[in-house]
């Protein structure tokens, strides 16, 4: 990995944080999530004449990537519902480097160099240090809590292999990446409608700025990822992109005024030494 590429990937990070801590919508989960997706649809449709179609071999993979994005979502909203969600959602980005990492070696042939594969480890064990005992208990959590993060997890490091794979097979990232977001905000759109009745649209069309402002940085931040995985191993960047978590902690400590804790020292060192490891592998 280049350093231009391991630059722009902990801006994607940055930038997923940035946005999960500043925007608060007024809506439930569902039309929130709902309501960023079609904000990252509206700016790619402004995208959408300046890029080439994708060829026929790309589809299956956008096609593919909606489904584990809707999965994806499904099961976040679960976890949200099941416990407390400052450790189940960091639970399920903890998890998902190591699947990627497996998937990457079974299904696209990717073996990560041995330094790559202690910095994606010590990346996931901060993270998961960071769920556990970042904030409440270990033993607040519970199994339904834990099945909806590892669930979201496997649908994190399905859409990373399938965007992965597509944007290298794509004629470039960022047409791979602008057909995703419409098809993809298209198709939430669809499920709104028939979960929520017409009577759900004037209510997303009143945050209609805030959407729109949390889907071009989620949409920014994800296709950097993208782009970034067709210039270095898809694990590499799907750990790297999980430092996201360090920086919501830096976040919440300097701007919010949260404690540090030595639970929360420790997994961030661990999250550095696992950025330094990818860094030299």
């Amino acid at each position: 990995m280049t350093l231009f590429v391991f630059l722009a990937v902990l801006s994607a990070a940055a930038m997923h944080a940035i946005w999960n801590a500043l925007v608060k919508v007024h809506l439930d989960r569902f039309l929130s999530i709902t309501l960023m997706t079609l904000g990252m649809g509206a700016a790619a449709l402004v995208v959408l004449p300046f890029v080439e179609v994708p060829k026929a071999e790309v589809w299956p993979f956008i096609l593919a990537s909606v489904f584990f994005h809707m999965g994806y979502r499904t099961f976040l909203i679960g976890a949200y519902k099941a416990g407390d969600f400052a450790q189940t959602y960091p639970l399920a980005r903890g998890t998902a480097p190591l699947l990627s990492a497996l998937g990457g070696i079974v299904l696209v042939g990717e073996v990560p160099a041995p330094l790559a594969i202690v910095g994606i480890v010590l990346l996931s064990i901060g993270t998961l240090v960071m769920s556990f005992r970042g904030g409440a208990h270990l033993e607040r959590l519970n199994l339904r809590a834990v099945g909806f993060a590892l669930g979201t997890s496997i649908f994190i490091a399905s859409y990373t292999l399938s965007d992965g794979s597509g944007a290298r097979l794509a004629a470039t990232a960022t047409s791979y990446a602008a057909w995703l977001f419409v098809c993809d905000a298209t198709w939430a759109l669809v499920l709104c409608v028939a979960f929520r009745g017409p009577r759900s649209l004037p209510v997303l069309a009143r945050y209609w700025k805030a959407g729109l402002f949390t889907g071009v940085l989620s949409g920014a931040a994800y296709w950097i990822v993208m782009w970034a995985m067709t210039k270095a191993p898809i694990a590499s960047v799907a750990s790297l992109r999980e430092t996201s978590i360090l920086f919501a902690m830096l976040i919440s400590v300097l701007a919010l005024g949260e404690k540090m804790t030595a639970w929360r020292a420790t997994a961030a060192l661990g999250i550095v030494a696992g950025v330094i490891a990818l860094r030299m592998g």
